[in-house]
């Protein structure tokens, strides 16, 4: 995938709606979780299960980079 369509693209066809609203809110909470929000203030604002942000929390501590490749590319391209 080499653009921005690109990828809204495939990832419509992929997923459902719910899939990709669940998607997002695990981004937020990864982005939140590297700015030092607790499980409780991530959990009222993404309504994520306190058990779903400590899967996100382990895949950014010990997982294989996905998730700081995207918030790192995305906050890049912010400024």
């Amino acid at each position: 995938l080499e653009t921005i369509e690109d990828c809204y693209g495939f990832f419509e066809d992929l997923c459902t709606i719910s899939e990709l609203q669940e998607m997002s809110r695990r981004m937020c909470a990864a982005r939140m979780l590297r700015d030092n929000k607790i499980y409780s203030e991530i959990a009222a604002q993404t309504g994520l299960s306190t058990a779903t942000i400590s899967r996100v929390n382990r895949c950014l501590q010990y997982g294989d980079g996905g998730y700081s490749l995207a918030l790192d590319n995305k906050d890049a391209g912010a400024e």
